[in-house]
């Protein structure tokens, strides 16, 4: 297969329970527990392929047994998966969550392998030649980052960056004078990487192109999402929805918006598609 979008990142096994009851530190609660395919970059490649596209995975995936039974679940899916870096001594990483019915409670996300291996999975890209859209998200360790951020194969391309978690946006700092990036964040991430409070979305999004970033997309739950482009901002506010899960939203909304104009959608229609799918993904409609 070849592929039309490249996934860089975090790829992983998600251990997530969850319940229906509201919860706090010390709650101990019936509900469901799962194991699914994950990882920011998983995560995006797997929603791009719901929606037509062709992902490439470029991680770290050990050679462990659950790692040969996480290769073999992506390649049922359809994913491409020979640009895995296989490691012989690095286990597969792992992600856990809890949410409850007032969302996420907890998280540890153990990338500690996808950390180690640095920029071995980068290595696929030699003679690729590839010039579609390239994913990359916050799981990868900061000196990595900033050194694709200036890494002449990645200049001029449509680099799209996600953050792993607020505890990670500052990882993608370099990103913010990159003139072909597109940033993905929630208005708490946005608000960390401009060090200083913004009052909503298209503040934040203004806030971050004028840095230098090419185009910022900039969420906040159910409030007003913005996009700021070279041609201007866009503003809409989601639909209202019952939330019943919330760990792979953002990936979710990301990976819509990608698939959206590779379809030809302008930067309206695009946000709209990109939150219509969050909203369909929260609710529980879909899986």
């Amino acid at each position: 297969m070849t592929p039309d979008i490249l996934c860089i990142g975090s790829v992983l096994w998600d251990i997530i329970g969850r319940s229906n009851a509201h919860m706090q530190k010390g709650s101990d609660v019936p509900g469901r527990i799962t194991r699914i395919p994950g990882g920011v970059a998983l995560n995006i490649a797997m929603a791009a392929k719901a929606y037509g596209m062709t992902p490439a995975l470029l991680s770290v995936v050990g050679r462990d047994a659950e790692g040969d039974e996480l290769v073999a679940a992506l390649d049922r899916l359809g994913l491409v998966t020979d640009t895995l870096y296989r490691s012989e001594d690095l286990p597969t990483d792992v992600y856990m969550a809890i949410e409850g019915g007032n969302g996420l409670i907890a998280a540890i996300a153990d990338a500690h392998s996808l950390e180690a291996a640095g920029d071995k999975v980068l290595r696929p890209l030699h003679g690729l030649g590839f010039t579609g859209p390239i994913v990359v998200d916050g799981n990868l360790t900061q000196d990595l980052l900033a050194g694709i951020a200036v890494d002449p194969r990645f200049t001029g391309t449509d680099l799209r960056i996600a953050p792993a978690s607020p505890g990670k946006a500052e990882r993608l700092l370099p990103f913010l004078v990159h003139d072909s990036a597109t940033l993905y964040v929630n208005l708490e991430e946005a608000n960390l990487l401009l060090h200083a409070p913004q009052p909503d979305t298209m503040t934040a999004a203004e806030a971050l192109r004028a840095h230098g970033l090419y185009r910022a997309l900039v969420t906040d739950g159910p409030n007003p999402a913005a996009c700021a482009h070279p041609g201007g901002t866009v503003k809409i506010q989601p639909r209202n929805v019952m939330v019943t899960r919330v760990t792979g939203a953002g990936d979710t909304f990301m990976a819509a918006h990608i698939a959206a104009e590779a379809s030809g959608a302008d930067p309206d229609a695009a946000l709209k598609r990109a939150l219509e799918a969050a909203a369909t993904y929260v609710s529980g409609d879909t899986y």
